[in-house]
């Protein structure tokens, strides 16, 4: 209860007397004022930052004013334009202290434990401006005060608040602090309710004093003029309080509306406190217990066509299923209210959802519960059984248990425990990349590992059990030691930092094991180097360390780590590798007093007194001396080399040391001498003695692993591994022999069964790259990258022969199945045919140029059928399939995999191979695109089609000889699919490897799996036999028409059609194929062949059986509560009902998901798939200073072709936007000028725009982490977004506001198939319904807003919203297609006049339904392909295509002939004109009467349309295709672009639009350059581009002709730079084979061919004047050429004297990388403008950096450091700034030489090139097809 001196209220201010600021705490700008309005003081608390002015109560933070009133009224008006943040300290009865905090400043509600964030929503006066737009424009009205904001007075009931957002009971307030920007009267707290404007007769008359409400006391109130209302001047806020909320929970005045039951708002009883309605985001914090016993109750609604629901389980076919509790009490109530309740609803409560269903036929109403969806089985299918493999990062990490019995050790991602009597692995998984570095306590029940690299973390194990205990970061990138505490108390570490700094870091794990945390206890930074540490056994806070001139010892104390050095005297400049401690315990000594043994490089053992910090003594261990003399000697007594150790251990009796000779050698502890040794092949990396003495343990730096035993004097190997990476392996099945090829150069045959090595063969000077057993001998045939192919006998461990016919590397190796032939071939595309009968074997055909250059190597890339009678390979292009007669190599098949993708050019091409078993006749081929396509072996017809197999190509499939299951390798990970893919989820994913997976397949027996890449895994296959596998049908028992499941994230369609028999040109301008299968994210399972579509149609409950089976329309209600999440239940027919005894296991077994069934990309082009991106968004970005930013984004070219309905235009307001990438673009029409709405950052899908104009609402695809789509909410006036909205979870292809515009409703794609109900008041999700079927289009009625429709598969689906307060319902009608149409797509809708609805179909049909009877009355054949688009106006109708066209229709007719029904003809619509243009048409727009318009192609363009001249005019353009070079002309009044699509487009950059335009039909222009200004006049005669293209040839423009001047034929290969000379007179041009060619316009002549860059392509070439004797040569010109290879030479020439000599030749390091250098960021270089002499470099190196390098003093002078490597590169030649674009989709600007970098966004894909114009003010950057023009402000 109060204190009684705080009732009935407390005037907070007055009481704590505030103006005297002794109990009370101000900062900044606080004043006290007088109010005008309210004629008082009030206090102005106003600053640029809230946490630097506020007004605070109590003074300090330990006071509190135990002020414990249930309500707090804060009287206060925010300061217009302006933030402000209130922030409370309430405290609870378990004394904890909660902080609630209110602001206009924060976006969503946000809670923790102890702070709830709620966002304050500052209303306009009502009435006002701002107000009006407010309401006109349902636009999100968080953000600053609006101008005319008024005196509020809120109530926070303190107590609900906890209650209800924690679960808390409320005890009193302990401070409060305003903080600007605001004008606060005073506080006060009571427990009562005072009302506003209610006087004390009223009060007494409604009696509100007993309902604790009472009359606003001469402290709270504000002054009301006489006939003026209280409500008309102030705000009243209550919360919590009952009203409409936005997304997020908030703090408001209530929307204006009418008060529910008509009540007089100003009625004192009526503002009483309310029931609170929760939005999701608070019910998600009550109580489980909560919700279960507080149902609410549902509003009562009729049904809407039966009369009586029919009674459930009384005439059901087979017997009842068990059933739970909760649905026995459904079914109970069913039964209750389904007989007699004629004229009622059912009383069945289940969530608030209520279900109603039509009685036909006096068929049985059956409830079906859908079982769990079905998965691949077993689960797992695979186990893993033995790696083969030790290493990977280190060598120096083995590890003996306490148990003397187990061997723990890295195998690069995998930590392996092997059992040294059994041969037994146990496996720790769960690092990403490779392991470091182990340790253990000394229990061996805490095993500490770490991963290294970018991504280094490190995991604490519980060793018996094998549970990961913790996972942290640990500040450090490599390891160099890893030591663990005799108690496992303290882990200690040592490594570099991400700076490269040694740093020692010590961690408290004592809690580990117990559920606790790991902390840092110490770590500290070191100059020193250090090679190993360890932990002292007897203290854990003490630890020693060696390494290069020093042995350190350290202590943590009081959280620091310190050290001091042990004076090494005369051995101070050794280099120590290994330190050990002395073992025993005795009594007599105390716990330091230890001996320390430390060894080095040189062979010196030095004994370290740890007490006294000395050396005791040292030893050097030499060679073995000629007389048998041993290798004990005195320091610096021997002469020579001494061993160099790398390892030492110490037991009690003896010493063991692991030296760089290979030796591993046991000692006395005195070192007099050997006791034993043992020799290995390779220098010895680690030594460890076994706990109990009796075996040692050592690993060699050739990745081998083996043990002494002492007792036996025995060497046991336990492991051996291949030191690099495995390209391949074969199996032998007689046997049971593995051979593997490797990196390693070495050929290596194991025993599956010991999985031991058995032989080992070296080619020191090649390295082999395929191996194949001979099916039935012990013959192995290998083929080395030099062409050669040899085969061995293994019996006899013999070389049989070799065979010379390749040159270059062999790609292909195999054998038929029957052993008579094998198969070769190589990277020039020669194929050879082996004879095998003998077991020498022989040539017998060669064919040239048959197998694909371009088609990358591995073990799948011949394949031969199990009846030896079918050749498979992919060639003669990497786009075709070729299958042979094996045994003649005559050719029998071509297919043509290649599908031309919409949304790149890039076509598909083949890339490993498999042939099914001989009964199937199938031939699987994975593509570059990740599909696997199953072809018909025979005739290469198109059975089907998995998409997307991996997140990258699939590097090796392989299939089960019972064809059940299919093995596919990509990334570093396994996939297991059921081939047949009969499931809701058909693969399970294994991971294990650290390296990409370079070949996978069974082991003959079918027992087993193999794998390679990193090491060699061998998984046990766990299939069930082929009999005791678990049914599967291909469709669902029940298809109901919403709600389904969630499928997997695989795609399968049927294909009929025969692939093509010709290899089409790359780059061919025929019409895109917009219905083909892309990669994307939904999810889908079934899969039907041609003979599956039959069984399909007759099986029960088939979803497409439901779609134009029964005609009968579907009737479903969908009661969605506010506070309920959306459940539907469809009803159930007969026809679905399960075939007598049948047993309801049997049913759920049967029964599908859904959307598993119809997650395939359906047959029509409307629905939207993102283009592919390999670039990811920034980790960080440098957002430059407010007013500070130097560049400034003026012009965007180029429309996304690629979006669905992203083109926006308002006839009558002139707003006009389209998308380009992830922008959106406002343009003015009439003067071309343009803004750009920066918020997404993924490619933007679709447009809304309101239809008052006010709102924009635009939707993109996931980011980074996200899991949920972006829809952004846009303030068209003031071009800011006002709300983000995430819910569909792939993508959204379809948006579209009421009449109203008081909904808007988002649909999801084909994968997605939602669709969501958002209220635009709030931005509420009001509804999300699935569908069980792909949505292509939605529309709302234009004669009202609860009306809308949307096409899908066969069918028009019309909605009905139905408002109940807060609650919606959702009545869906579906209309099925007629039945002429057959299997159709409704692909597009619109409304027409009243009661009309148009839909277009995927064959070319429009049909016209009646949307009072829900029927479809006419039709006609409106085009011969899909109609995406339907636009309606004034009796008039457009319609567009993917046959390029668009079409006027005039149907007027229509509503006379929807009288006539079924029998109207379409005679009566006219088709009035036509127009053709670029592409598939995606968008359109036009005015009420359909006159003019604006129309978007998927060819990027958008097209002015009028339909009364007949005429088109291009409006926007841009290029479809990726662009290859930007370039401004030399007075910058036009720029120039090209294209992979082969176009070099000249644009105006004072319009923006496209001048002329050249297109070579075939090829690929890869760069260009203007010519520059000459030194004699300038005019437009001559103005040239010159352009390079894909063929090798170079082709010089006029502008002023706009005509080709002049074919050049330098190079044989792609051309990949060009540049003029800086007088124009001759052109250099670079080639992907390196060489340079200089050429001269004039004569069209190649006059010099430098070839310095051979081999790799050549990047950039620059031409820049210098002084004609600078740097001591000849010339005025200085130029530079730079490759691929991070080579650049600098040149002097002089051409009209044919000089050209080499100034310098530059070769920047860099890490090891990949052989093919085209996947490594490109090497970029150019001269610095305002430092002459210097040349700026970025590409891949050692550090991510630009370098400027000084060709005067031959050094680099500076280095810039950057956040990635460089893609792109451009220096200003008027001011000192570098514009550097990165793959991250980041613009970087930088100012040198130190001034701060400044980040822009807006590009939606990598940042490829850059370019500055010549006068420095203009900057163009491409983004794969989007360009966009900068503009530099000067910051």
């Amino acid at each position: 209860m109060a204190a009684a001196w705080q009732r009935p209220y407390l005037n907070v201010f007055k009481h704590f007397r505030v103006e005297e600021w002794k109990r009370s705490a101000r900062d900044g700008d606080v004043a006290a004022l007088t109010d005008a309005r309210l004629k008082g003081t009030v206090y102005r608390i106003r600053g640029s930052l809230p946490a630097s002015s506020y007004l605070q109560l109590p003074r300090t933070g330990t006071q509190s004013l135990g002020l414990v009133g249930r309500y707090l009224y804060v009287l206060f008006k925010p300061i217009p334009h302006k933030h402000f943040v209130v922030h409370l300290d309430v405290a609870t009865e378990e004394n904890q202290v909660v902080r609630i905090s209110f602001s206009n400043l924060f976006k969503e509600f946000k809670s923790t434990a102890t702070w709830l964030q709620f966002p304050f929503v500052c209303r306009a006066a009502e009435g006002s401006v701002g107000d009006r737009t407010a309401k006109t424009s349902k636009r999100d009205l968080m953000g600053a005060a609006p101008a005319d904001v008024r005196w509020t007075c809120l109530v926070l009931d303190l107590h609900s608040i906890l209650s209800l957002y924690l679960s808390r009971r409320y005890s009193h307030l302990k401070g409060v602090k305003l903080c600007s920007n605001l004008l606060v009267k005073t506080l006060c707290t009571s427990d009562l309710v005072f009302i506003p404007d209610v006087t004390f007769s009223k009060a007494r008359q409604a009696d509100l004093a007993c309902r604790g409400v009472a009359p606003m006391p001469r402290d709270m109130a504000f002054p009301v003029p006489k006939g003026e209302k209280w409500h008309d001047l102030y705000d009243y806020i209550r919360f919590p309080s009952e009203g409409s909320k936005l997304p997020y929970d908030s703090i408001q005045r209530s929307c204006p509306s009418p008060v529910a039951g008509g009540q007089d708002p100003e009625d004192p009883v009526c503002q009483l406190p309310q029931p609170l309605m929760l939005t999701k985001a608070i019910r998600d914090r009550l109580s489980l217990v909560h919700q279960l016993t507080s149902p609410k109750a549902m509003p009562h609604r009729s049904p809407v066509v039966t009369k009586s629901i029919p009674e459930v389980h009384l005439a059901a076919p087979w017997p009842p299923r068990a059933v739970p509790a909760a649905d026995q009490e459904l079914e109970k109530n069913q039964r209750l209210n389904g007989v007699g309740d004629a004229g009622k609803s059912p009383a069945v409560t289940d969530d608030g959802i209520h279900v109603y269903a039509h009685q036909r036929s006096e068929r049985t109403i059956q409830a079906v519960h859908t079982s769990s969806e079905e998965r691949l089985s077993p689960d797992p299918i695979l186990k893993l059984r033995m790696i083969i493999g030790f290493g990977g990062c280190s060598t120096k990490w083995a590890l003996w248990t306490r148990s003397s019995s187990v061997v723990i050790y890295p195998c690069h991602a995998v930590i392996v425990a092997l059992q040294i009597q059994t041969g037994d692995q146990r496996f720790f998984v769960g690092h990403t990349d490779k392991v470091s570095s182990l340790a253990f306590n000394r229990n061996s029940n805490l095993l500490a590992s770490m991963q290294s690299g970018p991504l280094s973390v490190m995991r604490l194990w519980d060793f018996p059990t094998g549970t990961c205990l913790s996972v942290f970061k640990p500040h450090i990138c490599s390891i160099l030691s890893l030591s663990f505490s005799y108690s496992g108390a303290i882990l200690c570490a040592v490594g570099k930092d991400r700076h490269g700094k040694t740093m020692v870091v010590v961690w408290n794990t004592a809690q580990v094991t117990h559920g606790g945390e790991v902390a840092v206890l110490a770590k500290a930074h070191t100059d020193v180097d250090i090679q190993a540490l360890k932990i002292a056994f007897f203290d854990d806070t003490r630890m020693v360390s060696c390494g290069r001139d020093n042995i350190r010892l350290w202590r943590v104390r009081s959280g620091t780590l310190r050290s001091c050095p042990v004076s090494l005297g005369e051995y101070h400049s050794l280099e120590f590798t290994d330190l050990a401690f002395e073992e025993g315990q005795m009594a007599e000594r105390e716990p330091e007093d230890r001996t320390l043994f430390v060894c080095s490089k040189s062979g010196h053992v030095l004994e370290v007194d740890y007490k006294n910090v000395c050396v005791r003594s040292a030893r050097r261990l030499l060679p073995t001396q000629p007389q048998g003399r041993q290798w004990q000697e005195k320091a610096g007594s021997g002469t020579g080399p001494g061993i160099a150790i790398n390892s030492i251990s110490i037991s009690s009796s003896f010493c063991a040391t692991g030296s760089e000779d290979g030796y591993l050698r046991l000692w006395p502890l005195n070192f007099s001498a050997v006791i034993l040794e043992a020799e290995h092949e390779a220098p010895v990396s680690c030594v460890c003695i076994s706990p109990d003495s009796r075996k040692v343990l050592c690993t060699t730096a050739a990745s081998s692993l083996g043990y002494l035993d002492i007792q036996s004097r025995n060497y046991n190997t336990l492991m051996r591994s291949h030191e690099g990476s495995v390209l391949a392996f074969s199996i032998e099945g007689v046997w049971k022999q593995l051979a593997t090829v490797s990196q390693d150069n070495t050929i290596r045959v194991w025993d599956l069964v010991s999985k031991q090595q058995l032989y080992d063969f070296t080619a020191a000077e090649e390295m082999p790259c395929a191996v194949a057993f001979h099916p039935t001998q012990q013959i192995l045939a290998c083929g080395f990258d030099s062409g050669m192919v040899r085969t061995f006998s293994l019996a006899a461990s013999d070389l049989l022969v070799e065979h010379k016919q390749h040159r270059t590397v062999v790609t292909g190796l195999t054998f038929s199945p029957d052993g008579n032939f094998m198969f070769s071939s190589c990277l020039q595309g020669t194929l050879a045919l082996y004879s095998c009968m003998e077991q020498k074997s022989h040539i017998q055909r060669v064919l040239g140029n048959v197998v694909a250059r371009d088609a990358g190597s591995g073990p799948d890339t011949l394949v031969v059928s199990e009846d030896s009678r079918l050749l498979a390979f992919v060639g003669p292009s990497k786009y075709v399939v070729t299958v042979m007669e094996a045994c003649s190599l005559d050719e029998l098949l071509r297919v043509d995999i290649s599908i031309l993708n919409v949304t790149s050019t890039a076509l598909d091409s083949a890339a490993r191979l498999c042939f099914a078993p001989v009964p199937q006749k199938e031939l699987l081929v994975s593509t570059s695109s990740n599909k696997i396509l199953v072809l018909d072996a025979e005739t290469g017809r198109l059975v089907r089609e998995v998409s997307p197999v991996h997140k990258m190509s699939c590097s090796s499939l392989a299939l089960s000889k019972d064809s059940r299951y299919l093995l596919t390798a990509g990334d570093k990970v396994i996939k297991v699919w059921d081939y047949q893919m009969r499931f809701n989820v058909n693969f399970q994913v294994y991971i294990g490897h650290s390296e990409p997976v370079h070949q996978v397949a069974f082991t003959p027996d079918q027992q087993h799996i193999i794998s390679v890449g990193d090491a060699i895994f061998l998984w046990d296959f766990l299939a069930l036999p082929a009999e005791a596998s678990p049914p599967s049908e291909a469709c669902s028992s029940g298809s109901a028409l919403l709600l389904g499941a969630e499928g997997s994230s695989e795609e399968l369609k049927d294909a009929s059609d025969i692939p093509r028999q010709t290899v089409p040109l790359p780059f061919l301008s025929s019409p895109p194929c917009l219905n083909v299968s892309s990669v994307h994210q939904g999810g889908c399972q079934s899969i039907f062949s041609e003979s599956d579509k039959e069984e399909e149609a007759a099986l029960p409950g088939c979803s497409r059986m439901v779609a134009s089976g029964d005609k009968e329309a579907s009737v479903l209600v969908v009661g969605l509560g506010r506070n309920k999440d959306l459940i539907v239940r469809p009803k159930v027919r007969q026809e679905s009902s399960r075939p007598p005894g049948q047993s309801a296991n049997e049913l759920r077994k049967e029964t599908r998901s859904p959307k598993s069934q119809c997650s395939i990309r359906p047959d029509s082009y409307r629905h939207f798939t993102p283009c592919f991106k390999a670039s990811v968004l920034p980790q960080s970005f440098l957002s430059p200073p407010a007013g500070r930013e130097v560049l400034k984004l003026k012009a965007v070219i180029g429309y996304n072709g690629n979006g669905r309905g992203n083109m926006v235009w308002d006839p009558d307001t002139g707003f006009f936007a389209y998308t380009c990438g992830c922008i959106i673009v406002i343009e003015d029409l009439h003067s071309g000028s343009q803004n750009h709405w920066l918020g997404h950052a993924e490619e933007i899908s679709t447009l809304a725009i309101s239809h008052d104009g006010q709102i924009l609402a635009s939707a993109s695809g996931k980011r980074n982490g996200d899991s949920h789509c972006q829809i952004c909410i846009w303030n068209v006036q003031h071009g800011v977004c006002t709300a983000g909205l995430f819910h569909h979870e792939t993508q959204i292809q379809a948006m579209t506001f009421s009449r109203d515009d008081r909904f808007l409703v988002t649909v999801g794609d084909y994968s997605d198939r939602t669709i969501a109900l958002w209220n635009t008041c709030t931005y509420e999700l009001m509804s999300s319904t699935l569908i069980s079927e792909p949505v292509h289009d939605v529309a709302f009625s234009p004669f009202s807003h609860r009306e809308l429709a949307c096409v899908g598969t066969g069918a028009v689906m019309f909605w009905q919203l139905e408002e109940h307060g807060t609650d919606v319902n959702l009545k869906v009608h579906r209309a099925p297609a007629p039945d002429v149409l057959g299997s159709v797509e409704l692909t597009s809708l619109c409304y027409g006049a009243d009661a009309v609805l148009y839909s277009g179909t995927n064959s070319g049909q429009i049909c016209v339904w009646d949307t009072d009877t829900k029927s479809c009355f006419m039709m006609w054949e409106a085009d011969e392909g899909e109609i995406g688009v339907l636009v309606y106006g004034h009796n008039r109708l457009v319609s567009g295509s993917n046959m390029k066209r668009i079409r006027l229709w005039a149907v007027a007719a229509v509503q006379e002939l929807r009288l006539k029904g079924p029998d109207a003809r379409s005679g009566s619509v006219m088709l009035e004109h036509e127009i053709t243009l670029d592409g598939t048409i995606v968008s359109a727009a036009f005015d009420d009467s359909l006159e003019m318009g604006i129309v978007g192609t998927t060819a990027g363009t958008l097209w002015y349309i009028n339909w009364t001249e007949s005429t088109s005019i291009r409006l926007i353009s841009g290029h479809k295709n990726k662009v290859t070079e930007v370039c401004f002309s030399p007075d910058e009044t036009h720029c120039v672009t090209c294209g992979e699509d082969g176009s070099v487009r000249i644009w105006s950059l004072r319009s923006m639009e496209l001048v002329v335009q050249f297109q070579v039909l075939n090829q690929s222009c890869q760069c260009l350059a203007w010519k520059p200004r000459p030194i004699v006049a300038w005019g437009a005669e001559s103005q040239h581009v010159v352009a390079g293209y894909s063929d090798g040839t170079i082709r010089v423009f006029s502008i002023s002709r706009t005509e080709m001047e002049l074919k050049m034929h330098p190079h044989a290969v792609a051309l990949t730079a060009i540049a003029y000379s800086t007088d124009g007179e001759m052109i250099l041009s670079g080639a992907k084979d390196g060489l340079v060619a200089v050429s001269s316009p004039r004569t069209g002549m190649t006059i010099r061919i430098l070839a310095d860059h051979k081999g790799s392509p050549v990047t950039v070439l620059q031409c820049t004047r210098k002084q004609y004797h600078d740097f001591g040569l000849e010339g005025g010109e200085l130029w530079l050429a730079t490759s691929l290879d991070r080579r650049v030479s600098v040149w002097a020439s002089d051409w009209l004297k044919d000089k050209c000599e080499l100034l310098d030749w530059l070769s920047f390091p860099a890490p090891a990388g990949p052989e093919d250098l085209s996947s490594l960021p490109p090497s970029l270089a150019a001269f610095c403008p305002w430092e002459p002499g210097t040349l700026v470099y970025v590409g891949f190196g050692m550090q991510q950096e630009a370098l400027f390098y000084s060709l005067h003093k031959k050094q680099v002078v500076e280095k810039i450091a950057l956040p990635y490597f460089a893609t792109s590169l451009s220096l200003s030649p008027a001011a000192p700034f570098v514009a550097v674009g990165f793959s991250e989709r980041l613009l970087r600007l930088l100012p040198c030489p130190a001034g701060a970098a400044q980040d822009y966004a807006g590009h939606n894909d990598a940042v490829h090139r850059c370019c500055f114009a010549p006068s420095g003010r203009h900057l163009l950057t491409a983004s794969h097809s989007a360009i966009l023009l900068w503009e530099l402000t000067g910051g």
